[in-house]
């Protein structure tokens, strides 16, 4: 159904009403998802608009997005969607910062240990020196990522292991908020075999030490560049650093869709929010700013590679990895990050004069308000 946003907005205000453990019924249910499908579809489309206003705008194989020149984008993004997948390597469950973004937000404290002495790798724990064994049995993946959650930590522990990685010829990149990093450290990972480093420059403001950081990386690492999830507080604090940034010599940015979790959702709480393909709940302006950012970029033809990861672009790793890993056709492990929709987010922009459905048409009878079989 092509529900009205007036005939939406009379019903999300309804189920805001209701008891948390009340669940709704068939029909109540496919109202929320019908007023979803509106949301998403009007946004689409100004996604679209937005999209048409940039020149030279890439495909990746039809999987995401980008401007700039082919070499400069990032290895570890073409595993991600065209190769074995993203396979995190996990470590470090403490982190020096607390960004609003962050998934963990509220509970960075409370992150289980891996336990010394060991790695996550595919849900099953390593030592150092089982790796020989897991790369004589496993296949080899494209690539690698370390994650989870700031590396810098305890930066000294990962050398060994990237270089045993290294030496197995498997693509390594690696995610850091930059704080911590320093000559001695980005050298050693550097002479490692780390293949690629990505700043999430939004943690830190775009400090100026962490751009310092960014050039002296890329002194010792082929591939550096920046993945932050696209706020204002990010688009204001680049566009105001951007010479800066850009005279680094760094290689790509990846302007992450900003997705929303019950940790995070309260720091974004009163934006105009939609949800993709009934999973990543996210706020409309961080892929239009996105958007407008990549715009600059091509226009103004940067010296690096700008990378649409939007929630698109995530539906695709997961379909990707999937397909990889032998699962059955249209198989993902993409999903909504909340036990039940939260209707209450959504009130906003249903409330937004300026926001307009496409396409709208009147309820049909057993839908509106006041029929019996609802």
């Amino acid at each position: 159904m092509y529900i009205s946003k007036k005939d939406a907005l009379t019903w999300f205000e309804f189920f805001t009403q209701l008891p948390e453990d009340e669940p709704l019924m068939p029909r109540q249910q496919e109202i929320v998802l019908a007023t979803l499908s509106q949301i998403e579809i009007a946004e689409a489309a100004r996604v679209e608009a937005l999209r048409a206003e940039i020149p030279h705008l890439k495909s990746l194989n039809g999987r995401s997005l980008y401007v700039g020149e082919d070499a400069r984008f990032p290895r570890g993004c073409r595993s991600c969607l065209l190769g074995t997948g993203l396979s995190a390597v996990r470590k470090t469950n403490r982190c020096n910062l607390r960004c609003p973004f962050c998934y963990d937000f509220g509970e960075m404290d409370m992150q289980p240990p891996i336990g010394e002495g060991y790695w996550a790798i595919g849900g099953t724990k390593f030592r150092e020196e089982d790796l020989a064994l897991l790369f004589s049995i496993d296949k080899a993946p494209t690539g690698i990522a370390y994650v989870y959650l700031e590396p810098f930590m305890e930066i000294e522990k990962y050398y060994g292991v990237i270089s045993k990685f290294h030496a197995a010829g498997i693509y390594q990149h690696m995610y850091t908020n930059g704080t911590l990093a320093t000559e001695e450290n980005l050298r050693a990972l550097g002479e490692a075999g780390l293949d690629e480093l990505r700043f999430n420059l939004g943690a830190s403001g775009c400090a100026d030490s962490v751009i310092a950081a960014m050039a002296v990386a890329k002194r010792f690492i082929p591939m550096v560049g920046i993945e932050t999830p696209m706020t204002r507080e990010l688009y204001e604090a680049f566009s105001q650093k951007k010479d800066a940034i850009l005279a680094t010599g760094i290689d790509f940015m990846n302007c992450a869709e900003l997705h929303l979790n019950p940790n995070n959702l309260d720091n974004y709480w009163g934006e105009d929010m939609y949800m993709y393909r009934q999973g990543y709940l996210s706020p409309v302006f961080s892929h239009e700013l996105t958007l407008k950012l990549m715009r600059r970029a091509d226009e103004e033809r940067w010296p690096i590679t700008l990378h649409d990861c939007c929630n698109a672009t995530k539906f695709a790793r997961d379909l990707n990895l999937r397909a990889h890993e032998g699962g059955w056709f249209g198989a993902s492990s993409y999903g909504c990050e909340f036990p039940e929709i939260p209707c209450e987010a959504f009130l906003p922009i249903l409330r937004n004069e300026g926001f307009q459905f496409i396409r709208e048409e009147p309820l049909p009878e057993g839908y509106r308000p006041g029929d019996g079989a609802l």
